[in-house]
C-alpha cells in the first residue's frame, strides 16, 4: 500500500495547519471553551463558508467536495492537534457521515447541502461503551401514530448537543430488525436538553431526553435497504476520526514538550541534553509515527471497495493505538514539564482533559481491541 501523499493532499494538510495554527492557539481555545457556545462562530463560518471543509467527506451531487477519508483524516488530525472548538465532529464526522451511509435520496437532498456550506450544525449522540449505533438505539423507542413518528428515550451523550439545529436521532421501531434514523429539530415540543460538565471543555455534550417528541413522516430518514451495512461503516469512520484527532493532539504534545525541553534549564543546562530526557521524547516520537501509519492505512482501505467489516477492523486497529498513544503522550508532556505540566496556564493539561475524555468516544482502547481479537480469532 503507498502511504505517501498527493501534492493536493499536502496543500490541504498544510493549509489546514497554518489557518488552525493562526486561528486555533492557545488562547483562542481557552476563550472559546469559556464561551457560552463553546465555539466561535466566525472561525466555524470560515471554515465552512470559506474553507470549504465541511464539504470534504460530501458528495459533489450533494454540494460537497466529494472528497474521501485520507483528505478529511488530514484536516482532522490538526483540528487534534489545536484543539480546535468547533460543531465540526458532531456535524461532518456524526451527522454527515450517518447520512451518507445510511440515509436515503430525499434526506440527502434536504440536509447534506446546508452541511456542506456550513449553515446548518447537527449532532448525533455518541453511543456507550464499544456500541456502535445498533445497540444504542436501543435507547430511544420510536412508535408510529397514523402518517407521523414519536419518541421517547434517553441520549446521555451528544457532542455539541445545546448547538445543534437538528439531532439524528437512531431510534428502534417495534417489529424492525435494525433502527431507523430520525431528524429531531432543536425546538421539538417534548424535547429537554442539558448541558453536561466534563473533563474537556474544548468540546461540549449535552444529555437528552425525549418525551414524546411528535415528527413527521419526512422527519425519518433512513433507507431500509442500507441500514444493516450502513450502521456498522458510519461507527467504523467516526472511530478513524477520533484516531486521527488523537494523533494530531500527541503530535502536539509531543511539540511542547520539545520546546519546552530545550529552555528549562538545571544544573546550568538545557534539560533537552540529559539522556533520560531524550529517550522519553524519542519513545513519544516512535509511538506517534505509529499510530499516524495506523491512521493514515486506516483512511486508505476505507477510501477503497474493502467490505464493511475490514473497514470496521481496520478502523478500530487504528481508534485503540491512537487512544493508547495519546494518553501516552499526554501524561509524558505533563511529567517532563515539571512542576507546570499541570498547571491552568500551560496546555499540556488541555491535551491531558482531551486524551481522557476521546478514550471513551465509540469504544475504549480495551473494548476495541476485545472486539479485534474475537475478528482474528
Amino acid at each position: 500500500m503507498n502511504f505517501s501523499l498527493t501534492e493536493d493532499q499536502a496543500m490541504i494538510r498544510d493549509a489546514a495547519q497554518n489557518f488552525l495554527a493562526e486561528e486555533s492557539g492557545s488562547a483562542a481555545v481557552r476563550k472559546a471553551g469559556e464561551s457560552e457556545s463553546g465555539f466561535d462562530p466566525a472561525v466555524w463560518q470560515r471554515i465552512g463558508a470559506e474553507l470549504g471543509w465541511c464539504g470534504i467527506p460530501v458528495p459533489e451531487a450533494d454540494g460537497g467536495l466529494g472528497l474521501g477519508p485520507v483528505e478529511l483524516v488530514l484536516v482532522l488530525e490538526q483540528m487534534g492537534r489545536y484543539l480546535l472548538c468547533a460543531p465540526y465532529f458532531s456535524t461532518v464526522c456524526l451527522a454527515a457521515n450517518l447520512l451518507i451511509q445510511v440515509g436515503g435520496g430525499k434526506a440527502h437532498e434536504r440536509f447534506l447541502p446546508p452541511i456542506a456550506e456550513g449553515r446548518l450544525v447537527a449532532s448525533v449522540p455518541l453511543p456507550s461503551g464499544g456500541e456502535d449505533w445498533n445497540a444504542a438505539a436501543a435507547k430511544v423507542q420510536a412508535r408510529r401514530e397514523g402518517e407521523r413518528w414519536v419518541l421517547s428515550g434517553q441520549c446521555p451523550r451528544v457532542p455539541d448537543g445545546l448547538a445543534a439545529d437538528w439531532i439524528l436521532v437512531p431510534a428502534q421501531a417495534p417489529g424492525e430488525s435494525a433502527p431507523g434514523l430520525f431528524a429531531v429539530p432543536r425546538d421539538a415540543r417534548g424535547l429537554r436538553r442539558e448541558a453536561l460538565r466534563g473533563w474537556d471543555a474544548t468540546r461540549r455534550f449535552a444529555a437528552l431526553s425525549l418525551d414524546g417528541v411528535t415528527l413527521d413522516a419526512a422527519d425519518r430518514l433512513d433507507d431500509a435497504s442500507r441500514v444493516r451495512e450502513g450502521y456498522p461503516r458510519a461507527a467504523a469512520l467516526a472511530r478513524l476520526a477520533i484516531a486521527a484527532e488523537q494523533v494530531g493532539g500527541a503530535q502536539q504534545c509531543l511539540d511542547l514538550t520539545v520546546a519546552y525541553t530545550a529552555t528549562r534549564k538545571q544544573f546550568g543546562r538545557a534539560i533537552a541534553s540529559f539522556q533520560a530526557v531524550k529517550h522519553r521524547c524519542a519513545e513519544m516520537m516512535v509511538r506517534i509515527e505509529a499510530a499516524r501509519s495506523a491512521v493514515y492505512g486506516a483512511a486508505a482501505v476505507a477510501a477503497g471497495a474493502a467490505t464493511t467489516d475490514a473497514k470496521a477492523l481496520e478502523c478500530a486497529v487504528a481508534r485503540s493505538l491512537a487512544s493508547d498513544t495519546f494518553f501516552f503522550c499526554a501524561q509524558e508532556a505533563i511529567q517532563l514539564h515539571g512542576g507546570v505540566g499541570f498547571t491552568w496556564e500551560y496546555d499540556p493539561q488541555l491535551y491531558f482533559k482531551r486524551a481522557q475524555a476521546s478514550s471513551h468516544w465509540l469504544g475504549s482502547a480495551e473494548s476495541l481491541r476485545e472486539s479485534i481479537a474475537q475478528a482474528l480469532i
